[in-house]
């Protein structure tokens, strides 16, 4: 039981390690990148906008959110290629 618990907390450690280092690359790579990682905040501001928003914009509304959603994720994916770049680089 000992052992288990000793395996488990070790594999906690190594994820949460792994997470943190992951997120301080993303950080720095966003720092490198302003313009991006203001992209990706504007997108957000208006997906939360649009979400609130009482009109359907001529029925554009569902389309567009999902796109700004899609347009995020792949800004975040371009400074997490460029993080694992710039590591693999070191």
């Amino acid at each position: 039981m000992k052992k288990l618990l000793l395996i488990l907390a070790a594999a906690v450690f190594v994820i949460s390690t792994a997470f943190v280092a992951v997120h301080q690359n993303a950080k720095t790579e966003a720092s490198k990148h302003p313009r991006i990682e203001k992209a990706i905040q504007e997108l957000q501001s208006a997906v939360e906008y649009m979400e609130k928003a009482p009109e359907d914009f001529g029925g554009h509304k569902a389309e567009a959110i999902a796109d700004s959603k899609k347009a995020i994720q792949s800004l975040k994916h371009a400074l997490q290629y460029r993080a694992k770049e710039d590591k693999a680089k070191k």
